[in-house]
């Protein structure tokens, strides 16, 4: 089991942590990061790569992900839309393939950032053939703890036993807090794949970008580009 607060147009790394689990929780109900990932993403451009931000209203410091409302009242989709389908992406190898799921994306309308995180996360789990459960931490009751604590509490009310990790919570995640509650910790250590870029050269490679660069250049294989590079470690 692993779990992660969900990411807009989420990057290669939580796709693979994913890919990798039996029962996915997505953390709704932690705060929400100013300057983080959870309404942000890069996709590649023909020069440098190209920051799409989800506008959110201002609240208070403390408001949880599952609290934070898109900024409708600007044209943030419009803008999304067109630097996917016009300035990065139109010419790549699979567009038309995923063209019509991707302008259904940015055609409904959004109020939740959560919800518009968790439908691209669900739209390129599709993409890669990813059937992982998904579960919302909002909808698994109530929790007190905080950290480690809160992960820990989540996982053994889901019955879990071990719990994935990625390699950035190395300095802060507490392994004998969750094995207080019967549950090991395992180590992601994901390997970035290298693949080829319509728009770059083979000594251009630009890595952490959205999981739809990976999908839109590679299409059906895709998934076994993400796991051929797992295997390395």
């Amino acid at each position: 089991m692993a779990l992660h607060q969900p990411h807009y147009l989420p990057w290669l790394g939580l796709l693979d942590k994913i890919d990798r689990s039996d029962r996915f929780v997505m953390l709704d109900n932690v705060q929400f990061e100013r300057r983080g990932w959870q309404n942000r993403n890069y996709v590649a451009g023909s020069g440098e790569p190209v920051l799409l931000t989800v506008p959110v209203v201002q609240g208070r410091r403390n408001d949880r992900i599952r609290d934070k409302i898109v900024d409708n009242g600007q044209k943030w989709k419009t803008r999304h839309y067109k630097a996917l389908a016009e300035h990065c992406y139109r010419k790549s190898p699979y567009w038309r393939d995923y063209r019509d799921e991707i302008t259904h994306l940015y055609e409904q309308e959004w109020n939740g950032l959560a919800d518009l995180a968790i439908a691209t996360t669900r739209m390129l789990m599709r993409g890669l053939g990813i059937d992982t459960p998904l579960l919302l931490a909002s909808e698994m009751g109530d929790f007190p703890g905080h950290k480690s604590e809160l992960l820990a509490q989540i996982c053994a009310k889901a019955g879990a036993t071990t719990m994935l990790s990625g390699d950035g919570a190395r300095d802060y995640l507490e392994p004998e807090v969750l094995r207080r509650y019967g549950i090991d910790v395992q180590w992601q250590d994901f390997r970035h794949p290298v693949y080829p870029q319509h728009a770059r050269g083979p000594d251009d490679f630009v890595p952490r970008l959205s999981a739809i660069d990976l999908l839109l250049n590679t299409g059906p294989e895709a998934l076994d580009v993400l796991r051929r590079a797992r295997a390395q470690n």
